[in-house]
Protein backbone atom coordinates (compact mmCIF):
# COMPACT_ATOMS: atom_id res chain seq x y z
CA UNK A 1 0.00 0.00 0.00
CA UNK A 2 1.10 3.28 -0.89
CA UNK A 3 -0.38 6.93 0.59
CA UNK A 4 -0.54 10.25 -1.46
CA UNK A 5 -1.38 12.99 0.52
CA UNK A 6 -2.52 16.60 -0.64
CA UNK A 7 -2.42 19.57 1.81
CA UNK A 8 -2.85 23.13 1.56
CA UNK A 9 0.57 25.23 1.84
CA UNK A 10 -0.91 28.42 2.26
CA UNK A 11 -4.55 29.95 4.06
CA UNK A 12 -6.98 27.34 1.85
CA UNK A 13 -8.54 27.65 -1.00
CA UNK A 14 -4.92 26.97 -2.97
CA UNK A 15 -7.49 24.53 -5.43
CA UNK A 16 -5.85 21.54 -4.25
CA UNK A 17 -9.42 19.78 -5.29
CA UNK A 18 -8.63 19.90 -9.04
CA UNK A 19 -5.02 17.87 -8.23
CA UNK A 20 -7.21 15.20 -5.83
CA UNK A 21 -9.41 14.83 -8.90
CA UNK A 22 -6.59 14.06 -10.89
CA UNK A 23 -4.60 11.77 -9.12
CA UNK A 24 -8.21 9.84 -7.25
CA UNK A 25 -8.42 8.27 -11.32
CA UNK A 26 -5.14 6.53 -10.46
CA UNK A 27 -6.78 5.42 -7.26
CA UNK A 28 -9.14 3.06 -5.11
CA UNK A 29 -9.45 5.01 -1.94
CA UNK A 30 -9.61 8.53 -1.45
CA UNK A 31 -10.04 9.63 2.25
CA UNK A 32 -10.96 12.70 3.94
CA UNK A 33 -8.73 13.14 8.05
CA UNK A 34 -10.17 16.37 8.95
CA UNK A 35 -12.05 19.05 9.22
CA UNK A 36 -16.18 18.83 8.25
CA UNK A 37 -18.25 21.27 5.47
CA UNK A 38 -15.72 24.34 6.32
CA UNK A 39 -13.83 23.07 3.39
CA UNK A 40 -14.94 23.95 0.03
CA UNK A 41 -13.52 22.26 -3.44
CA UNK A 42 -13.97 22.65 -6.78
CA UNK A 43 -13.72 20.65 -9.38
CA UNK A 44 -14.78 20.68 -12.96
CA UNK A 45 -14.60 17.82 -15.23
CA UNK A 46 -16.47 16.68 -18.29
CA UNK A 47 -17.43 20.50 -18.66
CA UNK A 48 -19.27 20.30 -15.30
CA UNK A 49 -18.89 22.04 -12.35
CA UNK A 50 -19.18 20.18 -8.89
CA UNK A 51 -18.71 21.76 -5.18
CA UNK A 52 -17.64 19.53 -2.63
CA UNK A 53 -17.80 20.29 0.91
CA UNK A 54 -17.61 17.49 3.78
CA UNK A 55 -17.87 14.86 0.39
CA UNK A 56 -14.24 13.89 -0.88
CA UNK A 57 -13.19 15.01 -4.24
CA UNK A 58 -12.90 11.43 -4.85
CA UNK A 59 -15.98 10.67 -5.61
CA UNK A 60 -16.03 12.09 -9.53
CA UNK A 61 -14.10 9.06 -10.46
CA UNK A 62 -16.75 6.10 -10.54
CA UNK A 63 -14.31 3.33 -9.16
CA UNK A 64 -13.61 4.84 -6.27
CA UNK A 65 -14.53 4.34 -2.98
CA UNK A 66 -14.22 7.50 -0.24
CA UNK A 67 -14.11 7.62 3.22
CA UNK A 68 -15.21 10.61 5.79
CA UNK A 69 -12.50 9.43 8.52
CA UNK A 70 -12.25 9.71 12.55
CA UNK A 71 -10.82 13.26 12.57
CA UNK A 72 -13.57 14.79 10.94
CA UNK A 73 -16.94 16.32 12.07
CA UNK A 74 -20.25 15.76 10.14
CA UNK A 75 -23.37 17.53 9.65
CA UNK A 76 -25.56 14.78 8.78
CA UNK A 77 -28.41 17.09 6.53
CA UNK A 78 -25.41 18.65 4.73
CA UNK A 79 -23.99 15.35 3.79
CA UNK A 80 -27.25 14.27 2.66
CA UNK A 81 -27.62 17.32 0.52
CA UNK A 82 -24.64 17.04 -1.05
CA UNK A 83 -25.23 13.53 -2.00
CA UNK A 84 -28.08 14.78 -3.56
CA UNK A 85 -26.45 17.38 -5.67
CA UNK A 86 -24.13 15.38 -6.98
CA UNK A 87 -26.96 13.14 -7.98
CA UNK A 88 -28.27 15.86 -9.71
CA UNK A 89 -25.07 16.44 -12.46
CA UNK A 90 -25.53 12.26 -12.86
CA UNK A 91 -22.71 11.43 -10.48
CA UNK A 92 -23.89 8.20 -9.12
CA UNK A 93 -22.51 7.52 -5.25
CA UNK A 94 -23.97 4.38 -4.39
CA UNK A 95 -21.62 1.91 -2.34
CA UNK A 96 -18.73 4.47 -2.73
CA UNK A 97 -18.57 7.12 0.39
CA UNK A 98 -18.68 5.95 4.21
CA UNK A 99 -18.14 7.61 7.24
CA UNK A 100 -16.10 6.72 10.00
CA UNK A 101 -18.13 5.59 13.45
CA UNK A 102 -15.83 7.44 15.43
CA UNK A 103 -16.01 11.09 13.21
CA UNK A 104 -17.91 13.50 15.54
CA UNK A 105 -21.47 14.87 14.83
CA UNK A 106 -22.06 18.36 13.82
CA UNK A 107 -25.87 19.17 15.35
CA UNK A 108 -28.12 22.79 14.40
CA UNK A 109 -27.28 23.57 17.74
CA UNK A 110 -23.59 23.52 17.31
CA UNK A 111 -23.82 25.93 14.38
CA UNK A 112 -25.99 28.32 16.17
CA UNK A 113 -23.51 28.54 19.13
CA UNK A 114 -20.66 29.52 16.25
CA UNK A 115 -22.82 32.29 15.32
CA UNK A 116 -23.23 33.44 18.77
CA UNK A 117 -19.54 32.85 19.75
CA UNK A 118 -18.75 35.18 16.66
CA UNK A 119 -21.06 37.75 17.88
CA UNK A 120 -19.30 37.43 21.72
CA UNK A 121 -15.81 38.41 19.97
CA UNK A 122 -17.07 41.69 18.19
CA UNK A 123 -14.42 43.11 16.20
CA UNK A 124 -12.00 40.24 17.31
CA UNK A 125 -14.04 37.86 15.19
CA UNK A 126 -12.22 35.41 13.87
CA UNK A 127 -14.62 34.90 10.52
CA UNK A 128 -15.75 31.34 10.96
CA UNK A 129 -17.94 29.92 8.31
CA UNK A 130 -20.45 29.67 10.60
CA UNK A 131 -21.22 25.72 10.42
CA UNK A 132 -20.60 24.61 13.80
CA UNK A 133 -16.63 23.19 13.20
CA UNK A 134 -15.06 25.33 16.10
CA UNK A 135 -17.92 24.24 18.73
CA UNK A 136 -18.15 20.92 17.79
CA UNK A 137 -14.40 20.39 17.88
CA UNK A 138 -14.90 21.84 21.39
CA UNK A 139 -16.97 19.88 22.87
CA UNK A 140 -15.08 16.68 21.36
CA UNK A 141 -11.73 17.94 23.25
CA UNK A 142 -14.08 18.55 26.69
CA UNK A 143 -15.26 14.87 26.05
CA UNK A 144 -18.76 16.06 26.21
CA UNK A 145 -19.49 15.42 21.98
CA UNK A 146 -21.30 12.94 20.46
CA UNK A 147 -20.21 10.12 17.53
CA UNK A 148 -21.90 9.12 14.35
CA UNK A 149 -21.75 5.57 16.59
CA UNK A 150 -23.71 7.44 19.69
CA UNK A 151 -26.60 8.27 17.09
CA UNK A 152 -27.34 4.25 16.42
CA UNK A 153 -28.72 4.10 20.89
CA UNK A 154 -31.17 5.93 20.72
CA UNK A 155 -31.50 6.65 24.67
CA UNK A 156 -27.79 7.20 24.94
CA UNK A 157 -27.89 9.98 22.09
CA UNK A 158 -30.91 11.55 23.67
CA UNK A 159 -28.98 11.79 26.82
CA UNK A 160 -26.30 13.09 25.63
CA UNK A 161 -27.93 15.61 23.34
CA UNK A 162 -29.86 17.19 25.70
CA UNK A 163 -26.97 17.58 28.23
CA UNK A 164 -25.47 19.11 25.56
CA UNK A 165 -28.12 21.90 24.64
CA UNK A 166 -28.47 22.62 28.78
CA UNK A 167 -24.84 23.53 28.93
CA UNK A 168 -24.87 25.95 26.31
CA UNK A 169 -28.57 27.05 26.96
CA UNK A 170 -27.00 27.82 30.67
CA UNK A 171 -24.17 29.92 28.66
CA UNK A 172 -26.52 31.85 26.28
CA UNK A 173 -29.53 32.06 28.20
CA UNK A 174 -32.38 33.71 25.77
CA UNK A 175 -30.08 33.90 23.23
CA UNK A 176 -29.56 30.62 21.90
CA UNK A 177 -33.15 29.96 19.72
CA UNK A 178 -32.96 26.57 19.91
CA UNK A 179 -35.51 23.02 20.05
CA UNK A 180 -33.77 20.13 21.23
CA UNK A 181 -37.39 18.29 20.60
CA UNK A 182 -36.65 18.90 16.93
CA UNK A 183 -33.08 17.88 16.48
CA UNK A 184 -34.09 14.53 18.59
CA UNK A 185 -37.18 14.62 15.65
CA UNK A 186 -35.31 15.20 12.73
CA UNK A 187 -32.53 12.35 14.15
CA UNK A 188 -35.49 9.75 13.88
CA UNK A 189 -35.48 9.66 10.43
CA UNK A 190 -31.80 10.50 9.78
CA UNK A 191 -31.06 7.45 11.30
CA UNK A 192 -31.90 4.94 9.56
CA UNK A 193 -31.29 6.98 6.21
CA UNK A 194 -27.52 7.39 7.63
CA UNK A 195 -26.85 3.37 8.38
CA UNK A 196 -25.71 1.80 5.12
CA UNK A 197 -22.66 4.90 5.08
CA UNK A 198 -21.52 4.54 8.79
CA UNK A 199 -18.54 1.69 8.90
CA UNK A 200 -15.61 1.03 11.42
CA UNK A 201 -12.93 2.73 9.14
CA UNK A 202 -10.04 0.36 10.71
CA UNK A 203 -10.88 -2.85 8.84
CA UNK A 204 -11.74 -0.77 5.54
CA UNK A 205 -8.25 1.20 6.12
CA UNK A 206 -6.56 -2.40 7.17
CA UNK A 207 -7.99 -4.20 3.96
CA UNK A 208 -6.48 -1.35 1.57
CA UNK A 209 -3.27 -2.39 3.54
CA UNK A 210 -3.53 -5.89 2.80
CA UNK A 211 -4.40 -5.14 -0.71
CA UNK A 212 -1.46 -2.89 -1.47
CA UNK A 213 -3.95 -0.35 -2.53
CA UNK A 214 -3.27 3.28 -3.82
CA UNK A 215 -4.64 5.52 -1.16
CA UNK A 216 -5.09 9.40 -1.72
CA UNK A 217 -5.74 11.46 1.67
CA UNK A 218 -7.08 15.02 0.89
CA UNK A 219 -6.61 17.40 3.45
CA UNK A 220 -9.16 20.24 3.88
CA UNK A 221 -8.43 24.25 4.62
CA UNK A 222 -4.39 24.73 4.87
CA UNK A 223 -1.09 24.77 7.08
CA UNK A 224 -1.75 28.41 8.24
CA UNK A 225 -5.45 27.56 9.70
CA UNK A 226 -3.87 24.45 11.34
CA UNK A 227 -4.81 25.11 14.89
CA UNK A 228 -1.38 24.67 16.37
CA UNK A 229 0.62 25.94 13.56
CA UNK A 230 -1.49 28.51 12.03
CA UNK A 231 -1.90 32.08 12.38
CA UNK A 232 -3.42 31.23 15.86
CA UNK A 233 -6.72 32.37 17.05
CA UNK A 234 -7.19 32.80 13.48
CA UNK A 235 -7.26 29.35 12.07
CA UNK A 236 -10.10 26.41 12.08
CA UNK A 237 -10.41 23.92 14.84
CA UNK A 238 -8.44 20.73 13.92
CA UNK A 239 -4.77 20.13 12.46
CA UNK A 240 -5.07 20.23 8.58
CA UNK A 241 -1.60 19.50 8.15
CA UNK A 242 -0.07 15.60 8.26
CA UNK A 243 -0.30 15.52 12.00
CA UNK A 244 -4.06 15.44 11.68
CA UNK A 245 -3.52 12.94 8.71
CA UNK A 246 -1.98 10.37 10.98
CA UNK A 247 -4.88 11.01 13.69
CA UNK A 248 -7.82 11.28 11.81
CA UNK A 249 -7.02 8.27 9.78
CA UNK A 250 -5.59 4.46 10.86
CA UNK A 251 -2.92 4.42 7.92
CA UNK A 252 0.37 4.53 9.76
CA UNK A 253 3.43 6.67 8.65
CA UNK A 254 5.50 4.11 6.76
CA UNK A 255 2.53 4.04 4.43
CA UNK A 256 2.84 7.43 3.28
CA UNK A 257 4.77 7.85 0.06
CA UNK A 258 4.45 11.14 -0.94
CA UNK A 259 3.20 14.69 0.47
CA UNK A 260 1.85 17.46 -1.94
CA UNK A 261 2.18 21.01 -1.04
CA UNK A 262 -0.71 22.65 -2.88
CA UNK A 263 0.56 26.22 -3.24
CA UNK A 264 -1.50 29.35 -5.27
CA UNK A 265 0.88 30.97 -7.61
CA UNK A 266 -0.74 34.10 -5.52
CA UNK A 267 -1.98 34.40 -1.82
CA UNK A 268 -5.73 34.32 -0.70
CA UNK A 269 -7.40 34.24 2.79
CA UNK A 270 -10.78 34.31 3.92
CA UNK A 271 -11.97 35.82 7.08
CA UNK A 272 -9.95 37.64 9.43
CA UNK A 273 -6.50 37.29 10.52
CA UNK A 274 -2.98 38.45 9.42
CA UNK A 275 -1.91 38.43 5.85
CA UNK A 276 1.55 40.54 4.90
CA UNK A 277 1.25 40.63 1.36
CA UNK A 278 -2.01 41.52 1.32
CA UNK A 279 -2.51 44.26 -1.60
CA UNK A 280 -5.42 46.52 -0.17
CA UNK A 281 -5.21 48.13 -4.04
CA UNK A 282 -5.75 47.73 -7.23
CA UNK A 283 -3.28 44.93 -7.48
CA UNK A 284 -5.56 42.83 -4.93
CA UNK A 285 -9.01 44.00 -6.84
CA UNK A 286 -6.99 42.34 -10.35
CA UNK A 287 -6.18 39.32 -8.55
CA UNK A 288 -9.52 38.72 -7.31
CA UNK A 289 -11.41 39.68 -10.37
CA UNK A 290 -8.82 37.11 -12.73
CA UNK A 291 -8.85 34.54 -10.36
CA UNK A 292 -12.87 34.64 -9.04
CA UNK A 293 -11.77 34.62 -5.51
CA UNK A 294 -15.12 34.21 -4.03
CA UNK A 295 -15.11 31.06 -1.23
CA UNK A 296 -17.01 27.78 -2.64
CA UNK A 297 -18.35 27.54 1.26
CA UNK A 298 -19.35 30.78 2.47
CA UNK A 299 -19.50 33.01 -0.93
CA UNK A 300 -16.97 35.51 0.41
CA UNK A 301 -14.90 37.45 -1.56
CA UNK A 302 -11.12 36.23 -0.84
CA UNK A 303 -8.72 38.78 0.33
CA UNK A 304 -5.44 38.54 -2.16
CA UNK A 305 -1.66 39.56 -2.01
CA UNK A 306 1.19 38.58 -3.66
CA UNK A 307 3.04 35.18 -3.47
CA UNK A 308 4.64 34.94 0.17
CA UNK A 309 7.64 32.43 0.42
CA UNK A 310 8.12 32.72 4.02
CA UNK A 311 4.57 30.95 4.36
CA UNK A 312 5.58 28.03 2.06
CA UNK A 313 8.95 27.49 3.33
CA UNK A 314 7.29 27.33 6.68
CA UNK A 315 4.91 25.09 5.52
CA UNK A 316 7.28 22.93 3.99
CA UNK A 317 8.98 22.98 7.28
CA UNK A 318 5.95 21.76 9.38
CA UNK A 319 4.64 18.71 6.42
CA UNK A 320 7.94 18.34 5.00
CA UNK A 321 6.99 17.95 1.05
CA UNK A 322 7.92 16.01 -1.83
CA UNK A 323 6.68 18.30 -4.07
CA UNK A 324 4.19 21.17 -4.68
CA UNK A 325 1.19 21.56 -7.11
CA UNK A 326 1.55 25.35 -8.27
CA UNK A 327 -2.07 26.32 -8.91
CA UNK A 328 -4.00 29.28 -11.00
CA UNK A 329 -0.54 30.42 -12.66
CA UNK A 330 -2.46 31.54 -15.49
CA UNK A 331 -4.46 33.99 -13.04
CA UNK A 332 -0.66 36.12 -13.26
CA UNK A 333 -0.96 36.10 -17.52
CA UNK A 334 -1.71 39.95 -17.51
CA UNK A 335 0.64 41.67 -15.20
CA UNK A 336 3.55 43.87 -16.11
CA UNK A 337 5.69 42.79 -13.27
CA UNK A 338 5.50 40.23 -9.80
CA UNK A 339 6.14 40.30 -6.27
CA UNK A 340 7.28 38.07 -4.46
CA UNK A 341 7.68 37.69 -1.09
CA UNK A 342 11.28 36.32 0.60
CA UNK A 343 11.40 37.56 3.87
CA UNK A 344 10.55 39.23 7.11
CA UNK A 345 11.96 41.56 9.26
CA UNK A 346 10.32 43.65 12.73
CA UNK A 347 11.64 46.58 14.10
CA UNK A 348 14.89 46.21 12.26
CA UNK A 349 15.48 42.81 12.95
CA UNK A 350 15.43 39.94 10.23
CA UNK A 351 13.02 37.32 11.61
CA UNK A 352 14.70 33.57 10.94
CA UNK A 353 10.83 32.14 10.50
CA UNK A 354 7.22 32.42 10.72
CA UNK A 355 6.26 34.23 13.91
CA UNK A 356 3.62 32.80 16.19
CA UNK A 357 2.66 36.37 17.88
CA UNK A 358 -0.30 37.51 15.51
CA UNK A 359 0.25 40.88 16.49
CA UNK A 360 3.97 40.62 15.57
CA UNK A 361 3.17 38.96 12.58
CA UNK A 362 0.61 42.21 11.51
CA UNK A 363 3.16 44.56 11.81
CA UNK A 364 5.91 42.69 10.56
CA UNK A 365 8.47 44.45 7.37
CA UNK A 366 8.14 42.43 4.09
CA UNK A 367 11.06 41.99 1.71
CA UNK A 368 10.17 41.54 -2.00
CA UNK A 369 11.61 40.05 -5.00
CA UNK A 370 10.68 41.71 -7.77
CA UNK A 371 10.12 39.23 -11.50
CA UNK A 372 9.20 40.52 -14.59
CA UNK A 373 5.75 39.42 -15.73
CA UNK A 374 5.23 37.53 -18.80
CA UNK A 375 2.21 39.33 -20.66
CA UNK A 376 1.21 35.99 -22.78
CA UNK A 377 -1.23 33.54 -22.01
CA UNK A 378 -0.66 30.51 -20.48
CA UNK A 379 -3.87 28.27 -20.44
CA UNK A 380 -2.96 26.20 -23.68
CA UNK A 381 0.51 24.87 -22.57
CA UNK A 382 0.55 21.61 -22.57
CA UNK A 383 4.66 21.36 -20.95
CA UNK A 384 6.61 23.22 -18.91
CA UNK A 385 8.69 24.68 -21.82
CA UNK A 386 5.32 25.69 -23.48
CA UNK A 387 5.40 28.29 -20.75
CA UNK A 388 6.63 32.05 -21.69
CA UNK A 389 10.21 32.17 -20.71
CA UNK A 390 9.20 34.39 -17.55
CA UNK A 391 6.21 32.12 -16.19
CA UNK A 392 8.74 29.34 -16.27
CA UNK A 393 11.20 31.57 -14.33
CA UNK A 394 8.88 32.16 -11.80
CA UNK A 395 8.24 29.06 -10.93
CA UNK A 396 11.79 28.19 -11.33
CA UNK A 397 12.63 30.69 -8.64
CA UNK A 398 10.01 29.53 -6.41
CA UNK A 399 11.51 25.87 -6.64
CA UNK A 400 14.86 27.52 -5.53
CA UNK A 401 13.96 29.52 -3.00
CA UNK A 402 11.45 26.92 -1.21
CA UNK A 403 13.81 23.73 -1.93
CA UNK A 404 10.96 21.56 -3.14
CA UNK A 405 10.56 20.62 -6.95
CA UNK A 406 6.90 21.61 -8.82
CA UNK A 407 5.77 18.65 -10.34
CA UNK A 408 2.19 20.19 -11.14
CA UNK A 409 1.38 23.36 -12.48
CA UNK A 410 -2.36 24.50 -13.36
CA UNK A 411 -2.74 26.84 -16.03
CA UNK A 412 -6.70 27.15 -16.20
CA UNK A 413 -9.79 25.31 -14.20
CA UNK A 414 -10.36 22.09 -16.10
CA UNK A 415 -8.93 18.60 -15.20
CA UNK A 416 -6.83 19.05 -18.59
CA UNK A 417 -5.34 22.21 -17.33
CA UNK A 418 -2.23 20.69 -15.78
CA UNK A 419 1.30 20.37 -17.04
CA UNK A 420 3.15 17.57 -15.52
CA UNK A 421 7.11 17.80 -14.86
Amino acid sequence: MSVTVCLGSQFGDEGKGKLVDILANNVSLCCRAQGGNNAGHTIVANGITYDFHILPSGLVNPKCINLVGSGCVVHVPSFFKELEALEVHGLKTDNRIFISDRAHVVFDLHQLVDGLEEVELASSFIGTTRKGIGPTYSTKMTRSGIRIADLFDEEVFEAKLRRLAYGFQKRFGDLLKYSVEDELSKFKELREKLAPYVIDQIPLLNDAKAKKSEILVEGANAIMLDIDYGTYPFVTSSNTGLGGVLTGLSLGWRSIREVVGVTKAYTTRVGSGPFPTEQLNEVGEKLQGVGREVGVTTGRKRRCGWLDLVIIKYSHDVNDYTSLNLTKLDVLDDFEELKVATGYSYQGQKLESFPANPELLANVEVAYETLPGWKKPTTGAKTFYDLPLNARKYVEFIEKTVGVHIKWIGVGPNREHMIVR
